[in-house]
């Protein structure tokens, strides 16, 4: 297929799927798994997160088994891991600055998200270095919205 970069940049195989949400309460409290939340103006509701460029992490299936790997695990969970949603069938590093519709709510990824030293701790010897290039990537909520697992996460590109 012959394009120009912007064609391109805009053609994915797939839209993604939504196949996790977790919500930390507090800094270092436990993950509470929930099959839908809100994504709203001040973020999501039971989580610690502010509203603004941090508001939601999200991070790809893909590159759990990828750490994992790296980690010397045999599997690493998104509980694990701290971030809010974890999505499959699309290349999030391709969808920086580009509204993505998480079923209701519209998103937009900001910068990554880098693993921070308790990943030591999570992930044992080496999981700090196991996460680096794969930790995710934080975003703002653009329009609030309910996001359900199961649900879709679509690119939205604005007309050339």
């Amino acid at each position: 297929m012959r394009g120009t970069l912007g064609a391109l940049t805009r053609t994915h195989a797939a839209q993604g799927r939504i196949e996790w949400i977790g919500l930390r309460p507090a800094r270092k409290a436990e993950m509470m798994v929930t099959n839908a939340v809100t994504l709203g103006e001040a973020g999501l509701p039971g989580d610690h997160a502010k509203s603004g460029n941090r508001a939601v992490t999200l991070i790809q299936a893909e590159h759990l088994p990828v750490i994992a790997l790296l980690a010397g695990l045999n599997e690493v969970t998104p509980h694990q891991l701290r971030r809010n949603i974890v999505v499959s069938g699309i290349n999030l590093i391709a969808l920086r600055n580009v509204p993505l519709k998480l079923d209701e709510a519209l998103i937009e990824l900001t910068a990554p998200c880098p693993p921070c030293s308790r990943m030591e701790t999570a992930l044992g010897l080496g999981g700090y270095n196991a996460m680096r290039g794969h930790g995710g990537w934080y975003a703002k909520i653009i329009r609030s919205g309910e996001a359900r697992i199961g649900g879709v996460c679509t690119p939205i590109y604005q007309k050339q």
